[in-house]
């Protein structure tokens, strides 16, 4: 995972404090994403997962399909 963010990032062009702030975290902790020294929470991923357009498996590792899966919604309950 730690390389998935490092990666998704440059390409992003993005700064290690520019996602961090995205996150509401400090630069430290995002740096130790990044670094393996820390994982980050589910509602971490998710953000992380919308920022960069991509799911929370391809961040994983768990699948190299970078595309973001479409959301499905519940059907309105009468």
């Amino acid at each position: 995972m730690k390389l998935r963010l490092k990666e998704l990032r440059r390409e992003s062009g993005a700064t290690q404090r520019q996602i961090a702030e995205y996150l509401g975290l400090k630069q430290q902790t995002y740096s130790r994403y990044e670094t393996g020294l820390l994982q980050p929470s589910l509602p971490v991923m998710e953000k992380l997962s919308n920022y960069y357009k991509t799911s929370v498996d391809y961040i994983m590792g768990i699948t190299d399909d970078k595309t973001q899966p479409k959301r499905v919604t519940e059907p309105a309950t009468e």
